[in-house]
C-alpha cells in the first residue's frame, strides 16, 4: 500500500504546482486538492478557443471544459498525470504566454 500513496502524493504535488502557477498568473482555480485535475476559469472565453491558445502558444495539450457539458464552457482541465519534470516545464510556458 505504501507504494499507492507514494504515487497518489506524487500526482497531488503535480497538481499543486499547476494550481499554483494559474493562481499566481491571477486566475481561478478549482479541484486540484484531491484530485488530479485543475479546473481553471477564462471568465466566459470559449474553453476551444482557449484550448487552442493554450496549444499554439504553448504545445500543451489541456482539456476544453466545454466537453463535460455547456457548464464546462469558459474553463479548461489541466490534468497532473505527468511526470515531474514535463509538469514543471509546462508550468514554465504557461507563464511565459499567460502571465498576466
Amino acid at each position: 500500500m505504501a507504494g499507492m500513496m507514494e504515487l497518489v502524493n506524487f500526482y497531488k504535488g503535480n497538481a499543486a504546482i499547476l494550481k499554483k502557477t494559474w493562481e499566481d498568473m491571477g486566475y481561478t482555480v478549482f479541484g486540484a486538492t484531491d484530485a488530479p485535475y485543475v479546473w481553471v476559469s477564462f471568465n466566459g472565453r470559449d474553453s476551444w478557443e482557449v484550448f487552442t491558445e493554450i496549444l499554439t502558444k504553448c504545445d500543451i495539450v489541456v482539456t476544453p471544459g466545454s466537453g463535460f457539458g455547456p457548464a464546462g464552457d469558459g474553463y479548461i482541465r489541466c490534468s497532473a498525470f505527468g511526470h515531474r519534470e514535463n509538469i514543471l516545464e509546462a508550468a514554465e510556458r504557461l507563464k511565459v504566454a499567460f502571465g498576466k
